[in-house]
């Protein structure tokens, strides 16, 4: 006999959104840092002695303290740009090389294999990333401070374009570090992207004295916007608009994320 007794139907159970491994993600922020903290002279200390070499070659040409741009000193004007140029070239220089020795070396796979999602895996790269660029920073800023006086005109805009700034070049190393099947195709993002950029981004000169159609084009780069940002926070000069150089920062990081997110997802030149 059939039961009359009427089927409830049940409602249907939310989806289990599956939690960030943070055991995981801890483990390939350590594995990054520990890389390039085994090798300090080359990652930490060589950056400072390079940059210091530049502050001295200028210093030595332009006759010391005598030049000045707007109401500061030229060396003054120096310093803030070269601490960022080093953290810039270190933050990218670290995702990538990570990346692409994992490819060349065939242990790529010992990242791909444990369960790390595409988000663990951006998020543990760039945040190393990031870190060494910082620390880089960190000991230029300390080095030059020994032979000019720096000041904090302010210690929030510091911050937040050198974080800004670091994450941007992380991304990015990310990004061409995956593109890359070898050394020498990072090498050519190097030398034809990442180096004019950051030279023709007001590093060594206040772009005021550029014609102006190449002051509209210097707005567009967003180096000279880390490195404008960065200068305002330590001396209170700024040749452009900070907060569009903020903005502007903000929109190409989500962009690079949404890059190597991508990437990642689809295994594009990891994979296969």
């Amino acid at each position: 006999m059939m039961s009359d007794m009427q089927v409830i139907p049940q409602a249907p159970q939310p989806r289990k959104i599956k939690g960030l491994n943070k055991r995981g993600l801890i483990t390939l922020i350590g594995k990054e840092v520990g890389r390039y903290l085994s090798v300090y002279t080359q990652t930490i200390v060589a950056p400072v002695i390079t940059t210091l070499l530049f502050y001295a070659v200028f210093f030595l040409a332009l006759g010391g303290m005598t030049q000045t741009i707007g109401d500061i000193s030229y060396m003054e004007f120096l310093a803030p740009g070269l601490i960022m140029m080093a953290m810039a070239q270190n933050s990218f220089a670290n995702t990538s090389s990570s990346i692409v020795i994992s490819k060349v070396q065939g242990n790529i796979v010992d990242v791909l294999m444990p369960p790390l999602s595409a988000t663990e895996l951006f998020i543990g790269y760039v945040t190393g990333g990031i870190l060494r660029g910082l620390m880089v920073g960190f000991a230029t800023g300390l080095a030059v401070s020994l032979f000019i006086s720096l000041s904090l005109f302010s210690v929030f805009y510091i911050v937040l374009f050198a974080i800004l700034g670091t994450m941007m070049m992380s991304s990015l190393g990310l990004a061409g570090g995956i593109w890359s099947q070898k050394f020498d195709h990072i090498a050519a993002v190097t030398n034809f992207i990442i180096t004019p950029m950051t030279f023709l981004s007001g590093t060594f000169y206040s772009i005021g004295r550029l014609p102006e159609l190449w002051q509209t084009v210097a707005h567009y780069n967003p180096f000279f916007h880390m490195i404008d940002g960065i200068r305002y926070g330590f001396t209170g000069h700024a040749d452009g608009n900070t907060l569009a150089g903020i903005f502007l920062l903000v929109i190409i990081n989500l962009i690079l994320a949404c890059l190597c997110l991508w990437m990642l997802r689809t295994g594009y030149k990891i994979k296969s």
